[in-house]
């Protein structure tokens, strides 16, 4: 089973001890943007969204695809 990209980005950010302002702020999305994609209203995500949250979070893109 697959996690969605919330969960993902919240492990993420749990296992460098940071939080969702943080990603916010490193990253340069609003926090408007951010948090319907952390309660999971928000399941589709641009890509330039995901490159920005990937490179706050330096990691791969890879490591948030979902596979069908």
């Amino acid at each position: 089973m697959t996690l969605k990209i919330n969960k993902k980005i919240d492990e993420k950010l749990n296992s460098i001890n940071k939080t969702w302002y943080w990603l916010s702020k490193e990253s340069g999305i609003s926090l408007g943007t951010l948090y319907p994609i952390k309660s999971g209203a928000r399941t589709q995500v641009t890509f330039s969204t995901m490159e920005k949250i990937a490179d706050a979070l330096d990691v791969s893109l890879d490591e948030f695809r979902t596979k069908k």
